[in-house]
């Protein structure tokens, strides 16, 4: 069995081969091409917008985390919010009390982890990032140093929003990045 590795660049810039570039292209170029030959074989599931399993998992973008292979999904099984830090934010707020109120959701998990690189940096970066272009974000940056106090925090702004239905099932874990396995975090 013979294995290829491909070092992928940004679609913002046109790498040189030396820099392990995907031939002929960016790594934008690679994933419409992907999706071109998944597009080939495709066919329509069937489904509508509602999970199957009623369910919306929220977590951390962080590329460590298959959470369909971790949680053992299929694809219409459940609704997935992603962001830095898988925080409860407004936006997420927004897509839960849509996923409920509009698509039948009852339960919801949320999902940190081990080694978030939220935990290596400060509210500080919205100033550097001021200094940097003139303009201060509007957004927090959420960063936290007690991940099972962050899923803590997580569960309390979900369980006391006034737009969500369901709040009864809200359950909180830490995914471990180095045996996969899920750690759940008493919300007391």
């Amino acid at each position: 069995m013979t294995s290829t590795v491909m070092v992928m660049t940004t679609s913002a810039s046109v790498p040189t081969e030396s820099e392990g570039a995907i031939r002929g292209g960016t790594v934008t170029d690679r994933l419409v091409d992907a999706n071109e030959r998944y597009a080939a074989a495709f066919t329509d599931p069937g489904m509508d917008a509602r999970p199957v399993l009623h369910v919306a998992v929220v977590a951390c973008m962080d590329a460590r985390l298959d959470l369909h292979a971790a949680l053992g999904l299929e694809l219409g099984d459940c609704h997935t919010i992603r962001n830095a830090g898988g925080v409860v934010t407004d936006d997420v707020i927004r897509s839960l009390t849509i996923s409920q109120r509009k698509l039948g959701t009852r339960s919801i998990v949320l999902i940190h982890h081990t080694g978030c690189g939220l935990e290596a940096i400060t509210e500080d970066f919205r100033t550097e990032l001021e200094m940097e272009v003139g303009q201060r974000p509007a957004w927090a940056v959420e960063a936290f140093r007690d991940v099972d106090q962050d899923i803590r925090q997580s569960m309390q702004r979900v369980r006391t929003s006034p737009f969500l239905l369901h709040t009864d099932d809200v359950r909180g874990f830490v995914f471990d990045v180095k045996t996969g396995l899920l750690r759940e975090i008493d919300p007391a």
